[in-house]
């Protein structure tokens, strides 16, 4: 579903400026899994926010060594189950993991390409399962690639794609940059923000 030209130009990325794009996917996936958290008392957002901060820290920080083994068992533990929950939230939240177990796959396969196309799939269907269940319908590939909501997630991901294919080399500052705006910004693909009492460390 909802492929895009995107998951082409991807092809010419390293594999750093790929785990950046995912991870920056993931940034703004995180509220997501943070909002159903506190609706429903469900696990701790902090685990996200722990694995994806080490994420961020093997960008930028050249002795990180990390187990990403132990993450992404700690991470599995964390995932909602959405026969538990009868609130939409849980299938955000879900996305939201997925994503970030791509991501740790990514590591632990040392195969970057197919995992940033699965996150960037993700993503967009997290806002198209939105959109379809508001509209109370399903829409066609066609009207999907129409939708304000869904053009405007192609938009971001194409905008985060652009400022890393400008980079030759690895460009802490750039990583930096995008890791604090996206976290300031604190609004998911679909939305979701913490709000004035939001949790954001």
């Amino acid at each position: 579903m909802l492929r895009n030209p995107i998951h082409l130009r991807l092809e010419k990325l390293e594999s750093w400026q790929h785990v950046t794009f995912m991870a920056c996917l993931c940034e703004r996936m995180y509220p997501n899994y943070w909002a159903f958290c506190q609706q429903t008392a469900f696990g701790d957002a902090q685990i996200y926010r722990r694995i994806l901060d080490l994420v961020w820290e093997t960008l930028t920080v050249k002795e990180a060594k990390i187990n990403f083994d132990t993450q992404l068992e700690k991470l599995e533990n964390a995932i909602p189950n959405a026969d538990d929950d009868d609130i939409y939230g849980v299938y955000p939240a879900i996305d939201a993991c997925v994503a970030l177990s791509e991501l740790l796959h990514s590591y632990l396969s040392g195969e970057t390409l197919t995992h940033a196309i699965a996150v960037s799939e993700t993503s967009v269907t997290t806002v198209a399962m939105l959109e379809m269940t508001q509209a109370g319908r399903e829409m066609s590939d066609e009207e999907l690639k129409e939708n304000s909501a869904v053009s405007n997630e192609w938009d971001i991901q194409w905008e985060i794609f652009r400022l890393l294919a400008g980079c030759e080399k690895r460009d802490l500052d750039l990583i930096k940059g995008l890791r604090s705006d996206l976290r300031e910004a604190g609004i998911s693909n679909i939305g979701m923000n913490f709000g004035q009492q939001g949790d954001k460390t």
